[in-house]
């Protein structure tokens, strides 16, 4: 790994973890299900597969999937954010869990994979 790598992943994920602070904390609800997580979750998988398919697919230009994707993406998303909202919600509400989950799978898994449709 390079240093001009290092910085676009550093600067990439600095910026996305403001958005999805900022984001997180516009989205915010009284509801015990996690919305702005699995809201968030969302843009940055459609996201990351927008990024994959046009800086590797069209335009093979890695420094920018470091910064937008491992960067900016990585930043944005979580998956620890997810995974403990997911045990929380087991313990509390055993169908919010179930749903909370397989939603962030399924939905993720499609919007993944809009983008090769779409572009």
């Amino acid at each position: 790994m390079t240093h001009m790598s290092m910085i676009l992943v550093s600067v990439g994920s600095t910026l996305g973890g403001v958005a999805r602070y900022s984001l997180g904390q516009a989205l915010r609800s009284n509801s015990s299900f996690p919305c702005a997580t699995w809201f968030i979750n969302l843009i940055g998988t459609l996201l990351l597969g927008i990024f994959t398919q046009e800086f590797v697919v069209v335009h093979h230009d890695p420094d920018w999937l470091l910064l937008c994707g491992t960067g900016l993406c990585a930043g944005f998303t979580t998956f620890s954010t997810m995974s403990v909202e997911s045990v929380r919600l087991f313990s509390t509400n055993q169908v919010h869990g179930v749903i909370y989950l397989g939603s962030s799978l399924a939905t993720g898994l499609v919007v993944a994979r809009m983008p090769k449709w779409l572009l």
